[in-house]
């Protein structure tokens, strides 16, 4: 027997495709053999399990169990939960890898499985290594029915909550709650009951339907049910969480929106006070603010690509306690594992509000007015995407422009930064700039469009997220 995947389903973090067209039982079942083989091949035999709230999950979940047993791989269901809540098991049972199903962001009818192996993401090379696999039939299938893994099943969520207060000594404050019909919802409900000050919560039914909004914080027309939340009921400020809970967004008391590189400023601040001098990680689509920020409090700033997967690897060469992306992942290894949790960040950014000492619409308030662009994405072809970006690299160096090619392209110019990349996920290039004012943008814009024009490009239609 052997398999092939829908070459789109294979990404860079993650396998993820449309329910029924690009992504199946089927998919799930080889998936399992493939990681499962690749587990007992390490000398593991033990996997995590779990599934966030999509419909398709528990069907995709059955046959992902499936594929693990059948190349004697055992198997611990956490059941349905926020793909940090499947980290934390990865983390602390005694299991080899990981496996979370899950759509992340994504509209409804996608699905998705992230994974993790001996305790380090397993992406990139690794997946494209699974679809080998599967077209080469190279599993390790037990051959008597006696052989096949088992299956148990661990209740962590009580655990996993009661982690993510520990050691808790943040204030007291009105907050605001939005879980988006997300995952995270019953882990919300839980952990305000554990935590002090007055708690108003959204949307934290699991619905795989999305009925009230997309759960996606980092669209500002995703907030608005929050901000008219903080508003009604004057809270301090309001938190929202992306479908399977690894992405956190804010807003702060007066509903302007506190982007992934703000809420990391914030957080690296009672960090540093501890840590001096440590490395604090952000990817190249961050505000300039965040770096001069991290020298300002004593840290040593570092620019690194974006994609969950490669800050993980990151952080653990450079020893960083803390790391973030303008998406809303937050990596926190101070005081715990490492990985990108939405639901621990937020409990941070309580505690660091508190011990700071100032509200948090203060925190925002002071931060420099920068005016710049949100993430444009732009359809190219698959097979343009990296070259553009040398072609747009090769003429700015000749130039002497002032060029970061950490991830793409990123330039410093006297009214800002620009920067150009190709997506790790999708056939589109990524644009994004900041500037002082709306004239110093203008420009930053212009600049874009001409290295663009010169690789016979427009920046014209946005892609979808």
């Amino acid at each position: 027997m052997t398999h092939r995947f829908d070459p789109t389903s294979l990404r860079e973090y993650d396998i993820r495709g449309i329910v029924g067209k690009t992504l199946g039982t089927a998919d799930a079942d080889v998936i399992g053999r493939g990681f499962g083989t690749r587990v007992r091949r390490a000398g593991g035999t033990r996997v995590a399990v779990g599934y966030d709230g999509r419909l398709s999950s528990p069907e995709l979940e059955a046959a992902l169990v499936g594929g693990l047993t059948a190349v004697g791989v055992n198997v611990v269901r956490i059941g349905m939960g926020p793909t940090p809540m499947l980290y934390y098991a990865e983390a602390t049972l005694e299991v080899d890898g990981g496996i979370e199903i899950t759509g992340s962001h994504n509209p409804a009818e996608y699905n998705g499985f992230k994974m993790v192996l001996q305790h380090k993401p397993f992406f990139g090379a690794d997946i494209q290594d699974l679809g080998r696999m599967a077209a080469e039939g190279d599993w390790d299938v037990v051959a008597d029915e006696a052989d096949r893994g088992t299956v148990s099943t661990a209740d962590i969520e009580d655990d996993y909550v009661g982690r993510l207060v520990a050691g808790y000594a943040g204030g007291s404050y009105k907050i605001g709650w939005d879980a988006g019909n997300g995952v995270s919802g019953p882990i919300i409900e839980k952990l305000v009951k554990l935590l002090p000050g007055e708690h108003h919560l959204l949307f934290t039914d699991v619905d795989g339907n999305f009925p009230n909004h997309h759960p996606d914080p980092t669209d500002e027309k995703n907030l608005t049910d929050l901000k008219r939340l903080v508003a009604e009921k004057q809270l301090d400020f309001g938190l929202a969480f992306d479908g399977d809970g690894d992405r956190i967004g804010a807003i702060d008391g007066q509903g302007r929106v506190i982007w992934g590189d703000q809420i990391l400023s914030i957080l690296a601040e009672p960090v540093l006070k501890e840590l001096p001098g440590a490395t604090i990680i952000a990817d190249v689509k961050a505000s300039q603010m965040l770096f001069d920020r991290v020298s300002e409090l004593g840290g040593t700033p570092l620019m690194w690509k974006t994609g969950h997967s490669l800050i993980k690897m990151k952080m653990k060469e450079t020893d960083s306690p803390l790391a973030g992306e303008m998406s809303g992942h937050i990596f926190f290894a101070h005081e715990f594992y490492g990985f990108d949790d939405a639901h621990y960040a937020a409990v941070r950014l309580i505690r660091a509000a508190h011990m700071i000492g100032k509200s948090i619409t203060d925190l925002r308030g002071a931060m420099p007015a920068l005016v710049n662009t949100p993430e444009m994405r732009f359809q190219v072809d698959e097979s343009r995407k990296f070259a553009v970006v040398e072609e747009v690299l090769d003429r700015l160096e000749a130039a002497g422009a002032d060029v970061n090619r950490t991830d793409g392209a990123r330039v410093n110019t006297p009214d800002g930064w620009w920067l150009l990349r190709a997506s790790n996920t999708q056939d589109v290039l990524v644009a994004r700039a900041e500037a002082k004012d709306q004239a110093g943008l203008d420009r930053l814009l212009g600049m874009i469009d001409d290295q663009l024009a010169l690789s016979g490009l427009v920046r014209g239609e946005q892609a979808a997220h």
